[in-house]
């Protein structure tokens, strides 16, 4: 093995619960009661809106905008005429989630693992070019990553094969010599497989850490 690439959003990056920490907190300055309900329809919103941005239907700002069109009616709130009204109300979203951001306590000690064993270091995501290193530089692990490969950077997402491939290109490895590790069955592990990389499946809900994947050379 030469090369490890890691996903970054619940892999390295821990976006599900700062997610859910900024919603409920945005929810609460919009001065709505709090309901489980919400945080179950925002992130079935995300996946539906942010799978648009993936495959181009949507820019990084419009799928913002298509996931408050969709849940500004499940609080009660009015809809916006304008997209900078949209914009602002966003923003205050997002505020709270860039306030929440943190990576997962297994990630650093695997980037340091990864790099003792002299492998390269990539990040495949399917996210904004901006956003994505903003989190890595705020949760510390900016150092420890050589190439951040994104959907905006490449002008496509996982599970595109060219995907993976560019990103081993990028670090100079092949992909037989490439292991990408991330939390998306579908993405991260069938997706790079079929493009000719070795991949493992981080199973976090399951209770599997990232020490058991990242193992230092003896």
């Amino acid at each position: 093995m030469k090369a490890v690439i890691f996903d970054l959003d619940d892999t390295l990056f821990d976006h599900t619960t700062s997610a859910g920490t900024a919603l409920r907190r945005w929810v609460a300055d919009l001065g709505i009661e709090w309901s489980d309900e919400f945080s179950m329809r925002w992130f079935e919103i995300e996946q539906v809106c942010y799978d648009r941005f993936v495959t181009g239907q949507l820019t990084h700002q419009g799928q913002r905008r298509a996931r408050l069109h969709a849940f500004l009616p499940v609080l009660g709130r009015p809809m916006p005429g304008e997209d900078a009204e949209l914009d602002e109300i966003f923003e205050g979203y997002l505020k709270h989630y860039r306030g929440s951001w943190a990576a997962f306590p297994d990630a650093l000690p695997a980037l340091e693992v990864a790099r003792g064993n002299g492998w390269r270091v990539g990040v495949l995501t399917n996210g904004s070019t901006i956003q994505q290193n903003l989190k890595l530089e705020k949760i510390g692990l900016a150092p420890y990553v050589e190439v951040v490969a994104t959907t905006e950077t490449l002008g496509f997402g996982k599970p595109v094969p060219e995907a993976y491939l560019t990103t081993c290109r990028l670090l100079d490895v092949e992909p037989a010599d490439a292991l990408m590790i991330g939390d998306n069955y579908e993405l991260d592990v069938l997706g790079a497989r079929a493009a000719g990389l070795n991949a493992e499946h981080l199973d976090r809900p399951a209770g599997m850490t990232l020490d058991q994947l990242v193992k230092p050379i003896s």
